[in-house]
C-alpha cells in the first residue's frame, strides 16, 4: 500500500530513528481485534496500545488519531481479499466481468469482520474525523476501480464521451454499504453480479436521451391542438 510505505519511511515526529515497520503489523491487528471486540466508540488508542503491547506514543508516532488508525486498519485487512485495479480486458463486459470474479468469498470469519467493517459507517454519522478518514481512503479505493473500468470504456468508445459517470462508483459502494447496515449481510459475488449487470453497466451503455426545453415541448404541444 502506498500509504503504508509513507509511514514507513517516515521518521519520528521528534526527528529521531525511522519508525520500525515491523511494529505496524501488530498495531493494525490490534486495532481490528478490538473494533470487533469492543466498537468504535468505545475502542481507546490506550486499549490498542495494551493489545499491541505498545507505548501509546508508538501509536501516535505512527497515527495521530483513533480514526487514522482504525482506518488504516480496516485497508490493511481489505487489500488481504479485495483487488488493487482491475486487469484491463478490452472491453467494459470483461472488465465488470474481471470486477466481478475479484469480489472474494469470504468465510464465516471474514464475514464477521465485514460487518465490524461496515458498522464503521454507523459510527461515521457521529464522529466526524472518521467520516473524513473513510471517505478519503476506505472508500476512495473501491471507487477508484470501477472509476478506471469506466474511463477505459470512455477512451474505446463503449461510453459517450460526455456521460457524467460521477455518482456510479458511489452506487456500487453506496448499495453494498446499505445491503450490510440494513439487511445486516456480506456482499457477495451474486450480489455485486446483480448490481452490475442490472443496474451500472445497462445505465451507462444507454443512449444519451436529449431533454427538450420546457418551452419548446409547450410550443410543440400547442402547434399540435391548432
Amino acid at each position: 500500500m502506498a500509504r503504508t510505505s509513507e509511514r514507513h519511511a517516515r521518521r519520528d515526529r521528534g526527528g529521531g530513528r525511522p519508525l520500525d515497520p515491523s511494529r505496524d503489523a501488530a498495531i493494525l491487528r490490534a486495532a481490528l481485534e478490538g473494533l470487533a471486540e469492543l466498537g468504535y466508540d468505545r475502542l481507546s488508542m490506550d486499549e490498542i496500545a495494551a493489545r499491541a503491547r505498545a507505548g501509546k506514543g508508538a501509536l501516535y508516532r505512527r497515527w495521530p488519531s483513533k480514526a487514522a488508525l482504525v482506518v488504516d486498519a480496516v485497508i490493511a485487512w481489505r487489500d488481504q481479499f479485495a483487488p488493487t485495479s482491475i486487469p484491463d480486458t478490452g472491453s467494459l463486459s470483461g472488465d465488470l466481468e474481471a470486477l466481478i470474479d475479484a469480489v472474494p468469498d469470504f468465510d464465516e470469519t471474514a464475514k464477521r469482520q465485514v460487518g465490524v467493517v461496515v458498522g464503521l459507517a454507523a459510527a461515521a454519522s457521529r464522529d466526524p474525523e472518521l467520516r473524513a478518514a473513510l471517505g478519503e481512503n476506505a472508500l476512495q479505493r473501491p471507487r477508484q476501480i470501477l472509476g478506471e473500468v469506466l474511463a477505459r470504456a470512455v477512451a474505446r468508445g463503449e461510453i459517450a464521451a460526455d456521460r457524467d459517470l460521477e455518482l456510479i462508483p458511489d452506487l456500487l459502494v453506496g448499495l453494498n454499504l446499505l445491503r450490510g447496515l440494513l439487511l445486516g449481510e456480506v456482499p457477495d459475488r451474486r450480489f455485486v453480479r446483480q448490481v452490475v449487470e442490472t443496474i451500472i453497466h445497462p445505465l451507462v451503455t444507454a443512449p444519451a436521451t436529449k431533454t427538450r426545453r420546457r418551452g419548446s415541448a409547450s410550443s410543440a404541444a400547442g402547434s399540435r391542438k391548432r
